[in-house]
């Protein structure tokens, strides 16, 4: 792909070479995939393409995501789980109809208590139902925030109508609250519109010095900045 941004090489050759991973089982060829393809999106966002792309994403991912599943099979390692919470949250940020309406399923149960959403699962499935909520998808959200116990992080300076307090504050307890998630949250955030991109770009900027100190010296903090 960068040699196709850079105009050495067809997009659309670049396309077919994804199309034939499509059953590749790794998960460094998926995240590099997911990454190459988010950028790419990303340049479409605003063309007469964008809905073009989002359907190339959702050919490309679901039968990885078909054979994979929601719920973890016996045996099975944690680059499956990481590949897993990859493929479903690429799914249904792409519109992908089944996976968004388990994803909102999922949610529901999760914020009923009935059912408590796994590690691996929750990013995917509050990116999927931020991107495809409507307000009262977003009131739930800041309503399960609210009551979650105070976390021994210091409060980030987010606004009440924010869905990027639930990057810091989820449901069931904030101290359950995996590093990866708040950047995964942001980043959905951020690519889920052009409003989108300003909010969490604003939220950055605006809480940088607490979000600097929590990944300072690690992997995640460059992943922030390149979301």
């Amino acid at each position: 792909l960068p040699q196709a941004r850079a105009g050495i090489i067809s997009t659309v050759e670049v396309l077919k070479v994804m199309e034939a991973f499509v059953n590749e089982p790794n998960y460094t060829v998926w995240s590099d995939l997911s990454c190459n393809l988010g950028i790419l999106a990303t340049l479409l966002s605003h063309t007469d393409f964008h809905e073009d792309i989002q359907v190339f994403v959702r050919d490309v991912f679901s039968p990885i995501g078909e054979r994979l599943g929601w719920d973890p099979k016996p045996g099975e390692g944690h680059l499956d789980a990481l590949l897993r919470g990859l493929v479903l949250g690429k799914l249904g940020k792409a519109g992908h109809k089944a996976t968004l309406e388990e994803a909102r399923r999922r949610f529901k149960e999760h914020v009923e208590g009935k059912h408590i959403l796994s590690a691996d699962l929750r990013s995917p499935v509050y990116v999927t139902v931020l991107k495809h909520g409507d307000s009262s998808t977003l009131d739930t959200m800041l309503k399960v925030g609210a009551h979650s116990p105070k976390s021994h992080f210091s409060p980030l300076k987010i606004p009440l109508n924010s869905p990027l307090k639930m990057g810091i504050y989820p449901h069931p307890a904030p101290e359950e609250v995996r590093p990866q998630d708040t950047v995964s949250v942001i980043g959905g955030v951020a690519g889920g519109s052009k409003q989108g991109r300003k909010a969490a770009w604003k939220f950055v900027r605006d809480n940088w010095e607490e979000l600097y100190n929590r990944y300072q010296g690690g992997f995640l903090i460059s992943r922030l900045i390149k979301v």
